[in-house]
């Protein structure tokens, strides 16, 4: 018999696909390092360079001023200080330079994050809509799935159709029962339903004759136990609420990122169809490296071109970009930290019925599923860690 009043979570994966998921998410965080490393490196030999100069013209700045000192003749005085402004002026250039190097290693790191969100995020999708434990929280809401309820019940729908005729709840719950199966149980047991089906479960308690205990005992086990249920399916309704809101909030991270990306994608020359080609859908870590390699050296090229070309509208172009990409990956973080603390609620939930003599050997198995989940996004995500990079993703003059 199809139950009537239970929710079924339909959104299942595959395990398998999502562990394979965290390992591409894993290899990817490698990736990752190993090309913001080589844009380290890069920027540091040339911060090196810059400062070496820096240092050779504050120098010569001092041994001209010196020279100013102490020098008496008007003509070595005019010279030493047109030279001392020529060399203040190539303190500048070098200082420009340094201020290049700056913007230049930061929107390489920008957009190198940027990609790779494009992996940190479809394993997110794919944990959003497994929900392995899901499965389990339906089946220990579903009362079919406990001794003894499908037996009874096909005497309580007998009783139903008995008297259904001389009293108005009953014919309503016979609507209802009717209804709720040619919709293939998706209609939940709370509010006006949960009282018709009380009222309806009391009535026929009521109507046993005291020679038939067994039925008796029995029928007011399934009450207690349906009363259970309907708390659990209570509690359980508000804590999916969030998750809902959870999933919005990933949609709206997803057009986001859609859209910050094919930006910068017009700005440096990337072509999406070559994106997806030689990362997305690129299972060789090797290749994707060398792909990422080859837009971190057009990223750099695409700087070098704003400024020349762009005198003064460069810094402020590239600088909206480098807030647009820091503040998607804010939302990121923000989405694993709340779906981290909704998993948490359910920990509490089951906490509370796991002294419910009705659902407590259901709860214990729940319990460990849960313990699985946690453990599985725990291994994938890192909503701390991940937030508190972000604010040490770009370098400050």
């Amino acid at each position: 018999m199809k139950i009537f009043f239970i929710i079924i979570f339909c959104f299942y994966l595959p395990a398998h696909l999502f562990s394979q998921n965290i390992d591409t998410l894993s290899n990817e965080k490698k990736i990752r390092e190993k090309i913001l490393t080589d844009i380290q490196i890069s920027f540091d030999k040339k911060t090196s360079i810059v400062d070496s100069t820096i240092r050779k013209i504050d120098s010569k700045v001092d041994k001209i001023d010196s020279l100013l000192k102490t020098t008496t003749s008007s003509k070595e005085k005019a010279d030493k200080l047109l030279e001392r402004v020529q060399v203040i002026e190539d303190k500048q250039k070098a200082l420009e330079e340094t201020e290049f190097n700056i913007y230049q290693a930061n929107y390489q790191s920008a957009i190198i994050n940027l990609l790779s969100m494009e992996r940190e995020i479809k394993p997110l999708v794919l944990f959003n809509t497994t929900k392995v434990f899901f499965d389990e929280l339906g089946s220990v809401n579903n009362p079919a799935t406990y001794p003894d309820y499908q037996e009874w019940f096909k005497k309580f729908k007998e009783y139903i159709q008995k008297n259904k005729k001389n009293d108005v709840s009953l014919r309503a719950l016979n609507n209802f029962i009717t209804m709720s199966e040619a919709v293939s149980a998706s209609t939940p047991l709370t509010g006006v339903a949960s009282q018709m089906m009380f009222t309806g479960m009391s009535s026929y308690i009521n109507t046993i004759a005291k020679r038939e205990k067994e039925l008796k005992t029995q029928s007011e086990n399934m009450f207690s136990l349906m009363v259970s249920l309907s708390q659990l399916k209570e509690d359980k309704d508000k804590i999916d609420h969030e998750w809902e809101l959870i999933t919005v909030s990933l949609q709206k991270l997803k057009d986001y990122y859609e859209k910050v990306t094919n930006r910068n994608f017009n700005l440096i020359g990337i072509s999406k169809d070559d994106f997806i080609n030689n990362f997305s859908n690129q299972n060789d870590a090797d290749k994707r490296y060398l792909y990422l390699s080859s837009v971190r050296t057009k990223t750099a090229n695409y700087v070098y071109l704003s400024k020349n070309n762009l005198p003064k509208e460069w810094k402020e172009k590239i600088y909206y970009e480098l807030s647009d990409i820091q503040v998607l990956k804010l939302k990121y973080g923000e989405i694993t930290t709340q779906i981290n603390h909704h998993i948490s609620q359910y920990e509490t939930l089951i906490k509370k019925f796991k002294n419910d003599k009705n659902i407590a050997p259901r709860m214990e198995l729940l319990d460990s599923k849960l313990s699985a989940l946690k453990e599985t996004f725990d291994k994938a995500f890192e909503p701390a860690e991940y937030t508190n990079s972000i604010y040490r993703m770009y370098k400050v003059q």
